[in-house]
């Protein structure tokens, strides 16, 4: 049971995902969460940064496609704006969004990884859906209330993890 709770990587940020260390990954698309992974919870889009990054995937043939729990109104103008495919109302930590969501990708599951702030939302759904999953730190403290109830628990959680964390999640 843990081993659904468990990432295949831990990092700080999504910026660290470089096309090489995809490549190095055997990971040809991402399954990118958007709210603490890509942006702050309250803010209405990326930072350059991030844009930027998504950039520089797709010039390098990675296929991006954003999974939300969010709204299909909330989500699309940022999913426009970076210029990659959305899932809506993904209902993570199920995983059938997730498998959706690879046909945008034209991928089979075992060259796409999913990325997410998540134990219980991202990567869970991830690892039930078959997919390598990364964990990365939460861009901003600012969360919905439903969320910050479930960070003691992934906090405790991560601590009994095999593979060790730097600082705190």
């Amino acid at each position: 049971m843990l081993n659904l709770l468990t990432p295949h990587l831990f990092l700080d940020s999504v910026l660290e995902l470089s096309p090489g260390r995809l490549r190095g990954l055997a990971l040809d698309g991402l399954l990118l969460d958007l709210d603490c992974t890509l942006k702050d919870y309250h803010a209405s889009e990326c930072p350059a940064q991030v844009v930027g990054w998504v950039h520089l995937l797709r010039s390098a043939g990675v296929r991006l496609c954003l999974l939300s729990n969010g709204r299909s109104r909330r989500i699309a103008p940022i999913a426009q704006g970076l210029g990659v495919p959305f899932v809506a109302k993904a209902y993570k930590p199920f995983p059938f969004r997730c498998r959706s969501a690879l046909g945008y990708l034209g991928l089979e599951r075992g060259r796409v990884g999913l990325v997410g702030d998540q134990l219980f939302a991202d990567i869970l759904a991830g690892r039930l859906a078959g997919l390598f999953t990364i964990l990365v730190r939460p861009t901003s403290p600012e969360e919905p209330w439903f969320t910050r109830l479930k960070r003691p628990l992934e906090r405790r959680l991560l601590r009994q993890l095999s593979t060790p964390v730097a600082g705190p999640v």
